[in-house]
């Protein structure tokens, strides 16, 4: 299958089954903790990552002067390609918000899928009408510089506790946000895909009356009585 035939296949995976299948193949730390959709019903979005790092802030660095430096927020949108999702590193900080309204139109004007951050946005409201999806930790009235320095873009960073490196793919939906190893892109939607038709069909199953033990995590006998209904 091709990126896009994956990324299509996955946008009918909830997080939720694919932090299990990640969870079956060793990866425990998927889930990038605090990063909650802005506004309900955003939906389900996949992408590989853009990433960007802040630290904390240093008088002589976090600036508003330091916006116009060639290593900036701003210098970092205007390299994000089309259809990336992007996520920042902001060390969970609550009280000063990354990305404002005008930041984050500019980055739905050029493409980019949605924002992911361990942090928040400021001008919250703009933010929401300007269309770009954000899943964050909430909002604050402060700029970046009351309390980050921002570093730079596409090297390895720390999102909601989970490592994140340029082009890892993220999915994101209402539980938030979910990492895929670039590498594992291919074998985890597989079997993704695969634990949805199974969870599908245990659910009709439960409709019916029946009870969990042997059925979910499904026994031989019931895995055989899935399998059937594949081939049928």
């Amino acid at each position: 299958m091709s990126e896009n035939e994956l990324f299509a296949a996955l946008r009918e995976v909830s997080t939720a089954t694919l932090t299990t299948v990640l969870l079956k193949k060793g990866l425990r730390s998927t889930w990038m903790r605090g990063t909650r959709p802005l506004k309900p019903g955003q939906g389900r979005l996949v992408g590989p990552a853009f990433t960007l790092r802040f630290v904390p802030a240093r008088e002589d660095l976090a600036t508003p002067a330091s916006w116009s430096n060639p290593i900036s927020t701003r210098s970092a949108i205007e390299a994000m390609p089309e259809g990336v999702i992007t996520v920042v590193d902001a060390m969970g900080v609550k009280d000063a918000g990354i990305f404002g309204d005008i930041l984050c139109a500019r980055m739905q004007k050029r493409g980019v899928t949605a924002l992911v951050t361990d942090g928040v946005v400021r001008d919250a409201a703009g933010v929401i009408a300007c269309g770009l999806p954000v899943w964050c930790d909430g909002a604050a009235a402060p700029p970046s510089v009351a309390g980050l320095t921002f570093i730079n873009w596409q090297e390895p960073i720390g999102c909601g506790g989970v490592a994140v490196f340029p082009n890892d793919i993220i999915v994101v939906d209402d539980d938030g946000a979910v990492l895929i190893p670039q590498a594992m892109l291919a074998e985890v939607t597989a079997a993704a895909v695969e634990q949805e038709r199974l969870e599908a069909w245990i659910m009709t199953e439960v409709e019916k009356g029946a009870a969990l033990p042997g059925l979910y995590p499904p026994n031989a006998e019931n895995k055989a009585r899935y399998d059937a209904t594949r081939t049928s």
